[in-house]
C-alpha cells in the first residue's frame, strides 16, 4: 500500500477505463473472458476510488483486504459489495487459472451483475467524479 497524491486525469482515466471494462464484459461470448472483463471493471473502478484518497496497492489480494477493510467494516459499504468483490476475484481466478474448470454461462452472467454493483457503489460515493456508467 502507498499513500500520495494521484490527479484528477488518473483517477478519470481509471474510472473510464472501468466503465470500458464492464462494457467489453458485456460484449464477449466466452463465460472466463466475461468473468475476467467483469473482475476488471470492478478492478479498476476501486482503485480509482481509493485513488481518491490518495491509496494505491501493489497487489490484487491488498485491494481486496481493503475493500473489506476499509470500505466494508467502516460500513461505508455493505457487506454484500465486499462478497460481491470476492466472488468476482474467484470467478476470475476460475477463468484464467483453473483449466480444469469452467465458468458457467449463469456466473459469468452473475459476474457483470456483480461489476456494475460495485460500480453503482463507486458512482455513489463521488457523483461528480464517477459518472453512472450506462
Amino acid at each position: 500500500m502507498t499513500n500520495g497524491f494521484f490527479d484528477s486525469d488518473y483517477i478519470s482515466g481509471l474510472w473510464e477505463r472501468a466503465v470500458d471494462t464492464l462494457r467489453d464484459a458485456k460484449l464477449v461470448i466466452s463465460p472466463h473472458s466475461i468473468a475476467n472483463r467483469s473482475y476488471y471493471a470492478a478492478f479498476y473502478a476501486v482503485t480509482a476510488l481509493f485513488a481518491l484518497e490518495g491509496v494505491s496497492f501493489k497487489k490484487h489480494s491488498q485491494l481486496e483486504a481493503a475493500v473489506h477493510r476499509d470500505l466494508v467494516h467502516t460500513e461505508r459499504w455493505d457487506a454484500r459489495l465486499g462478497k460481491n468483490f470476492s466472488d468476482l476475484i474467484k470467478y476470475r481466478t476460475t477463468g484464467d487459472y483453473r483449466f480444469n474448470e469452467m465458468v458457467s454461462p449463469e456466473e459469468a452472467k452473475d459476474a457483470i451483475k456483480l461489476a456494475f454493483e460495485i460500480l453503482e457503489a463507486v458512482h455513489e460515493a463521488g457523483p461528480d467524479i464517477f459518472p453512472m456508467p450506462v
